[in-house]
């Protein structure tokens, strides 16, 4: 079902690995952020749930015979399976019966409701574990969208690239643009006004619909507004849930703690909310590792939104600037990251040494990422990129594969220190 005019994602490969290796794969993540059109791209057949001609009788023939709606070439892509979470089983099983790998493709953008709080027919008799593999998919990075050029590779970084020489083509003004548009696939393809959009309707969704479809329980839209507004102030930060419910506080908005942790846990499930975790490397020094996660959206265009800011307003508040662009920066590194299968962490312990990401590959190999917007900032983050390194004990684990100062500028090479610069707009799995 190859899908017409369709941008090549990153994980695509990542996708054919899986199919390759188990019976089923299920691609999670934001809504809009391209899950099925990629899982169409790559499947035979499809049956979408969501289908409004067609929904009620699916979920009828989901009820008493699933087995029905998994008939069809393979792959076959089963679109927002949690619509009838009786599939989940059903795929699994068939799975089994078949013994064979590459039999479907499950797109979801929430994760259904824990067997504890579900329904009878709701409830997943297994985890699915050895028959259906986990892909996460993210929106679009700057590579995917066609504005980073992608003349630095990370794997190259991660193989030893001794020299980097290259150029972004990415302004200021055009990544304040991309901050704000968001890597949302539908929006790529618009013109700017009706780009700018394209998060706005977003997050309005998002608050008076979604956070409360995936649990079905009924919230305050306005407090979930006032919650997302203090996340996006809070951007790229440690701000701790107290922070963040004081700030909601200070609107005149009550919220208990465990009203709070429930509204989370939303935002989580519907993958709006996507926080860095801390990474805790073997130190030479016995200095205590800050634990909390950074705070992170999905895309960046969902803070910009939530501030009400334009991309001429976003370049008038540097500050500002700065947050939002490394949201923009973990977005795409954990793209890149997971293609190599990798993942990416921030570091921060008790003497204030920090880095603000770290991406971890599986075999060991590790590198430290400090965002940086102007050059005028590259001599103190060389400073605290090496600083970091030389803390870390050797004998327990490796030294970095790499260093790296990731910016908004225009230039990528590697400095006297060995520390690389590199513009995000240069930067590709």
């Amino acid at each position: 079902m190859v899908v017409k005019d369709y941008k090549p994602r990153v994980c695509d490969a990542e996708l054919q690995e899986q199919l390759e290796a188990s019976g089923a794969v299920l691609i999670e993540g934001a809504k809009w952020c391209g899950k099925t059109y990629t899982a169409r791209n790559a499947a035979a057949s499809a049956l979408f749930m969501q289908d409004r001609d067609q929904s009620k009788r699916y979920k009828q023939i989901a009820a008493n015979t699933p087995s029905l709606l998994l008939e069809g070439a393979t792959p076959r892509l089963i679109d927002e399976w949690e619509e009838a979470p009786v599939l989940w089983d059903a795929v699994r099983f068939a799975v089994d019966m078949r013994g064979e790998v590459g039999q479907f493709i499950l797109t979801g953008s929430a994760v259904p409701k824990d067997d504890k709080t579900a329904d009878e027919d709701e409830k997943r008799m297994h985890s699915g574990v050895g028959r259906i593999a986990l892909l996460r998919m993210r929106t679009m990075s700057l590579w995917e969208s066609c504005e980073s050029n992608g003349m630095v590779s990370l794997r190259a970084l991660f193989d030893s690239q001794p020299q980097v020489a290259a150029q972004s083509d990415l302004t200021i003004e055009r990544l304040a643009y991309a901050i704000c548009r968001g890597g949302w696939p539908a929006s790529v393809r618009l013109k700017e006004r009706a780009a700018l959009k394209t998060a706005r309707n977003y997050v309005e969704e998002v608050i008076n619909f979604d956070v409360h479809r995936v649990d079905g329980v009924e919230k305050n839209p306005l407090r979930v507004r006032k919650l997302l507004e203090s996340y996006a102030r809070n951007i790229s930060t440690m701000a701790s849930n107290e922070t963040i419910m004081a700030d909601i506080r200070a609107t005149d908005q009550t919220i208990a703690a465990n009203t709070f942790a429930t509204y989370m846990t939303a935002l989580r499930r519907i993958f709006i909310i996507d926080d860095v975790p801390a990474w805790s490397p073997a130190l030479r020094s016995k200095t205590t590792i800050r634990t909390a996660p950074k705070r992170h959206f999905v895309d960046p265009s969902i803070a910009a939104a939530l501030m009400r800011i334009s991309p001429l307003g976003l370049q008038k508040d540097f500050n500002t600037f700065g947050f939002l662009f490394e949201d923009l920066c973990a977005r795409d590194l954990r793209v890149y990251a997971q293609a190599n299968d990798g993942d990416v962490y921030h570091y921060h312990d008790k003497k204030d040494l920090e880095c603000d990401l770290v991406v971890a590959l599986r075999d060991g190999r590790w590198a430290a990422v400090e965002v940086k917007t102007g050059i005028h900032e590259e001599n103190e983050a060389a400073k605290h990129l090496l600083a970091l390194a030389n803390d870390i004990d050797e004998q327990k684990m490796t030294k970095p594969s790499f260093l790296m100062i990731l910016t908004g500028g225009q230039y990528a090479y590697r400095r006297a220190d060995g520390v690389y610069v590199i513009p995000v707009g240069c930067l590709k799995p």
